[in-house]
């Protein structure tokens, strides 16, 4: 269709063209010298969070002998949760424990007492560094953004040219700032075995069986309706699959998707199974590395997928892939090729979703065939 690509993301272009940090940052081998107990400041979002595993895993690589920590939202612990890179997950409570000004006070007592000899911030908001100041962590290593240089022990300036690059060179230029280098940039994932058990149990109870070929979509998206495909398109491509390939179809979503997903079931011919707001974190990371194909909007269930390298259809609107787009070696990009693209914005601002609208269902399903 015109104006209209499919594309690969390649994992070489992760990174970008960063310079060699100076002499003068290349501290890490002193800090590595005091540091015994670590905590790592996780981002709050699912598809963040899979983009710092290759950080963590450069974390622990630097630091072999420290008790690493990880502190985390709860809907984010479980892409943590079975990782060899960390030791122990401290969960951030904002909407009971740690809620409110108090509760940063009583969160920042609760670090306090695990005795931190350096914190790394992946996230970037100003309360990361407020709240590891106030628990008298003595090292404290993260971007200068958000107004908080003097928070930070170790400040690691964020040049404009960092914000161009893909989210897990992003993230690994924080280490690159106090001489930490990654030995590779790939995305990181491990399933335990009682969510590998349940998605089992899930699948045969809905009569999936092992040899079927499933195809997993994801309709959803955070952000605003300008990241989402529309509903019918996935209906209409979803049933062509489950015709051509007799694949069975889950659907995939959190709570708040289960609108979505009946509405989806409902415009079908073939009844899928849909899984949305009906499964864990956890559960669905597992359902995932079962699935043949995923296909997905721009969203954290798509790096969830890339991470395991599930073969994986990402339809990008006004997103930019660059930045944010899968990092894996079976994960195809679609995009319109719009002057207005990518826009980053939440809803289009012409109010027609042109970026969408020419992503036609013949498309996915012919880059679908392809990897089926």
């Amino acid at each position: 269709m015109e104006n209209q690509t499919v594309s690969s993301v390649a994992p070489a272009a992760v990174n970008g063209d960063l310079s060699t940090p100076t002499k003068e940052n290349l501290i890490q081998p002193i800090i590595a010298r005091h540091v015994q107990r670590l905590l790592i400041r996780s981002t709050n979002w699912i598809g963040d969070a899979v983009m710092t595993t290759p950080a963590v895993r450069a974390i622990r690589r630097a630091f072999p002998d420290a008790r690493i920590g990880l502190l985390a939202k709860p809907w984010v612990v479980p892409v943590f949760e079975d990782s060899p890179h960390v030791d122990e997950l401290l969960i951030y409570d904002a909407q009971g424990r740690h809620r409110g000004l108090a509760g940063k006070f009583r969160l920042a007592r609760d670090l306090k007492s695990h005795s931190f000899d350096a914190a790394i911030l992946l996230q970037n908001a100003f309360e990361a560094a407020f709240i590891t100041r106030l628990a008298n962590i003595p090292r404290r290593i993260g971007y200068d953004t958000d107004a908080r240089r003097l928070l930070l022990t170790h400040p690691v300036p964020c040049t404009p040219a960092i914000k161009t690059i893909h989210q897990t060179g992003y993230y690994l230029r924080i280490l690159q700032g106090i001489g930490i280098t990654a030995a590779d940039d790939r995305l990181h994932l491990t399933i335990g075995r009682r969510h590998r058990q349940r998605a089992e149990r899930i699948l045969k109870d809905c009569r999936v069986n092992r040899d079927d070929i499933i195809v997993g979509i994801n309709p959803s998206a955070t952000f605003g309706p300008a990241k989402q495909w529309f509903p019918h398109r996935f209906a209409e491509l979803a049933d062509r699959l489950r015709n051509e390939f007799g694949a069975r179809i889950l659907i995939f979503g959190g709570p708040g998707d289960q609108p979505l997903g009946s509405r989806i079931a409902r415009a079908m011919m073939h009844p899928p199974v849909d899984l949305s707001g009906r499964t864990t974190l956890g559960e669905a990371m597992a359902l995932i590395e079962r699935c043949s194909l995923f296909i997905t909007n721009d969203s954290g269930l798509m790096h969830v997928a890339a991470a395991l390298e599930t073969p994986l259809i990402a339809i990008f609107g006004s997103t930019n892939p660059i930045t944010t787009g899968p990092v894996g070696p079976n994960s195809r990009v679609i995009q319109s090729q719009l002057p207005c693209s990518p826009c980053l914005k939440p809803h289009c601002p012409e109010g027609h979703l042109d970026c969408m609208n020419q992503i036609d269902v013949d498309t996915v399903f012919n880059a679908a065939e392809e990897m089926l």
